[in-house]
């Protein structure tokens, strides 16, 4: 059997085609244990590396993927820019109601402190640190607990359910739950 894999060199080269009918990918069939030397795909001093395994979707009853890192130098010209993300602007009015103070290492919620675990503490702050993102209960653990942590993503859901609880009914939807994926910390705001 023959697997499709596609490589884009035009795309790393120039992000737009010259041509419409330019072709945007290479694409070829290869044996199961055939090695493509991606090399020649690479723009000039780029690396790459094979992802690790648990940073890759995975699809039930499909085989797993696998993916690459490709390291591009930040003074290539060959890198590929994407315009800055702007922080959304919030009406003078609308004030978060969730405050971290990392170095007291406390957590206010409508001006009340929050009496959280180091745990707990460290988990919420790091979704308020980063509002309206999706993290995986893997990344949650790599970055909560660490890298030598023993468990799985059970700790991660225990511990989003007792913030939830010490958040309270009005405010405990502000983690939400991205089914099959993680969780998002939305912000919730003064009315």
């Amino acid at each position: 059997m023959a697997i499709i894999r596609s490589l884009s060199s035009a795309t790393l080269d120039t992000p737009t085609p010259t041509a419409p009918n330019a072709p945007r990918h290479h694409l070829r069939a290869v044996d199961r244990d055939e090695v493509i030397d991606v090399a020649e795909f690479l723009p000039p001093g780029a690396t790459w590396l094979p992802a690790p395994p648990h940073t890759l979707p995975t699809l039930p009853g499909q085989p797993p993927m696998v993916g690459y890192l490709v390291l591009i130098p930040a003074d290539s010209p060959h890198l590929v820019r994407s315009a800055p993300v702007a922080a959304p602007v919030l009406p003078a009015e609308a004030e978060p109601l969730v405050r971290i103070d990392t170095v007291q290492r406390t957590a206010q919620l409508n001006g009340e402190e929050l009496d959280l675990t180091y745990l707990e503490f460290e988990l919420l702050a790091h979704l308020v640190a980063h509002p309206n993102r999706v993290h995986t209960r893997d990344q949650l653990v790599t970055t909560v607990w660490g890298y030598g942590h023993v468990g799985d993503g059970r700790t991660v859901d225990v511990h989003i359910a007792r913030l939830r609880r010490k958040l309270g009914v009005e405010h405990r939807k502000a983690i939400q739950t991205v089914r099959r994926v993680g969780y998002k910390y939305t912000p919730p705001t003064a009315r």
